[in-house]
């Protein structure tokens, strides 16, 4: 698979982290970092069952994405919801990999990329 999505995502971490609230004020890219959350989660389901030996990476990518945005309350529950919905929703869809899996891997893979570039392009100083 490409390297360039982790590579996008670490400098989406970098670059688009904004100071914390006083308040858990949903930011303007909410549904973005929603949205990739729940493409991390699939992605930690699917590369599992596709035999890629990746351990915990998307879990971990996961889990920089939320200490870099330290959502809190609500916002950092919604995030974490967004990448089990993604994780379950292939877990109850496939108990195997299949070429659809796959296709979905590298569907998902583009996407998370293209939410990174967007993000970075739009935010970033």
């Amino acid at each position: 698979m490409s390297t360039r999505f982790p590579a996008v995502l670490a400098l989406i971490l970098a670059c688009a982290v904004l100071p914390a609230r006083a308040q858990d004020v949903a930011a303007p890219f909410d549904g973005d970092l929603q949205r990739l959350a729940e493409i991390l989660g699939g992605l930690h389901y699917l590369r599992g069952i596709c035999g890629a030996n990746e351990g915990n990476k998307w879990r971990n990518e996961m889990q920089a994405l939320i200490d870099a945005e330290t959502p809190s309350g609500e916002r950092r529950t919604r995030m974490i919801a967004g990448f089990n919905r993604g994780y379950n929703g292939f877990q109850q869809t496939y108990r195997s990999c299949t070429p659809a899996a796959t296709v979905a891997i590298r569907r998902y893979i583009e996407e998370g990329s293209k939410i990174s570039r967007d993000l970075t392009a739009r935010y970033a100083n």
